[in-house]
């Protein structure tokens, strides 16, 4: 695993990275998360009874507005004309578990990875669901937030190989 950190210069003074001489690829990243909660939260989700509105409806679209914003709101990431940006939901209850598993797609042709898009993508999308059921449920946790693909670059592709959440 090569240690050097990219967005430091010569002198350890953060610096944008110059992807101005590499090639345009295909990129493509896959982010995940989870949001636990009360049984009765997520069933309200799932019959549509939050009052605030459609949950996971309203959560899509803030995670597909996040990844296009990315940029704006992480440090030293590059703007990106994304091609592809999706927001997919899972409810749970079983096995112990109860709340909603949440994958972010984010793909583009360009010359870096988009990596930080799609985990913005599934960040975002989490915290509106905390949002939105917070009156009935404070105790929701948002856990697992983490990279599990990424395809394109001269890094080529990596998936994530564990199962721990």
């Amino acid at each position: 695993m090569e240690n050097k950190l990219t967005h430091l210069d010569e002198q350890g003074r953060a610096s944008m990275v110059d992807v101005g001489s590499k090639d345009e690829t295909v990129r493509k990243a896959i982010a995940s998360g989870f949001v636990s909660m009360e049984s009765e939260t997520l069933h309200a989700i799932c019959e549509g009874e939050i009052v605030k509105g459609d949950v996971l409806a309203t959560a899509r679209i803030a995670g597909i507005m996040a990844a296009k914003r990315t940029h704006e709101l992480i440090p030293l990431c590059h703007p990106l004309a994304l091609t592809k940006v999706g927001v997919e939901f899972t409810p749970t209850d079983e096995d112990g578990r109860i709340g909603i598993a949440i994958e972010a797609v984010a793909q583009t042709v360009g010359r870096t990875g988009v990596e930080m898009e799609a985990l913005t993508a599934a960040s975002v999308a989490a915290l509106t669901i905390y949002d939105m059921c917070k009156a009935i449920d404070k105790a929701m946790i948002i856990q697992g937030i983490r990279l599990e693909y990424k395809s394109g670059g001269k890094s080529g592709v990596y998936t994530r190989e564990d199962e721990q959440q």
